[in-house]
């Protein structure tokens, strides 16, 4: 997999956990809850898990829920969430 699939990817898995978690993004920066500064370092520490099969799987499983503990962006989810 390539440098962009792999962002790609990640990006994707992201947006798919907030909304398990009842967050729309688009939303939370409109309203304030959500810098946009922030998503570019929220995507890059998605890149930077070492579990994406697990957490597709988890995905799979799960419309929503809290994200799992090995998510690297569940204290930002839970912050916005919250």
């Amino acid at each position: 997999m390539n440098f962009f699939e792999r962002l790609d990817r990640h990006a994707d898995l992201f947006q798919r956990m907030a909304q398990a978690n009842g967050t729309d993004l688009a939303d939370a920066v409109l309203d304030g809850r959500l810098n946009p500064h922030e998503l570019p370092g929220a995507y890059w520490s998605c890149t930077a898990c070492s579990k994406p099969d697990e957490c597709r799987q988890w995905l799979e499983t799960h419309e929503t829920g809290t994200p799992p503990d090995y998510c690297r962006n569940r204290n930002l989810l839970a912050r916005l969430a919250g």
